[in-house]
Order: structure tokens, then C-alpha cells, then sequence
């Protein structure tokens, strides 16, 4: 631990070394796999957790994704915790070219102050 950051808060000690918290470094790589799920890149084929979502009218990214019904089990858990913050990703941050790509828009997206809410926890 650092000497200086002893008597700080958890949230405190975050801001202060500029880290991610467990909670918002979760949900960046729940992102991440369901990047490489889509492009192909995981051994999880698409079809296993996800669908695309077939509603014209939505707004934001073409590549929207719709809940399947499932039993209750792992995978239940992964889609309500996921599905919602990919659907309201940018289209810039979806269309990446690479995986490096996609990460590196979801720490610049992390790193602005208008996502609070997205990644920022507290």
C-alpha cells in the first residue's frame, strides 16, 4: 500500500491513483468477451448467449442485442449484467477494428467525466 493513501477512502485511493474498481473493471471485461464474442474471437459461439436485437427502431449502434430467454443458471446472470450496458455503447466505440481498438475507446470512455452512471460507480 502506499504510506500517503493510508488514511483515504476506497473511493478516495481510486481517484487518487487514477485505478479502476472492481465493479467497473468487471464490466469492462464483461464488454471485452462480449466484443470477442461477436467477432469471433472467443471460443463462445454467438448464438449460445446472445441474439440480435430485430427491433428497426432503436437508436445508438446497429449491433444491438436482445435478451434470450433463459433458464436460470451462469449465463443468466452474465446477459443481465451485460446486455443493457453494451446496447448503450456508441457506435464509435462497437465498430472498433480491434479488440486493442475497442479497449482503448472504453478507457477513453471511462476516463471522461460524462459516463458517469456507465462505468463509474458510487
Amino acid at each position: 500500500m502506499i504510506p500517503d493513501l493510508n488514511n483515504l477512502s476506497y473511493e478516495q485511493r481510486l481517484a487518487e491513483t487514477k485505478l479502476w474498481s472492481l465493479e467497473d473493471r468487471r464490466t469492462r471485461a464483461d464488454l471485452t468477451e462480449v466484443y470477442k464474442i461477436f467477432h469471433g474471437l472467443s471460443a463462445v459461439r454467438f448464438n449460445t448467449f446472445f441474439e440480435l436485437s430485430h427491433n428497426e427502431r432503436t437508436r445508438g449502434h446497429s449491433l444491438k442485442l436482445h435478451k434470450k430467454r433463459v433458464m436460470t443458471d451462469l449465463r443468466h446472470f452474465f446477459l443481465d449484467r451485460i446486455v443493457n450496458k453494451w446496447n448503450s455503447l456508441s457506435e464509435d466505440i462497437i465498430s472498433a477494428s480491434s479488440l486493442n481498438n475497442f479497449k482503448g475507446k472504453l478507457q477513453r470512455l471511462y476516463n471522461d467525466g460524462s459516463s458517469t452512471g456507465f462505468f463509474k460507480s458510487a
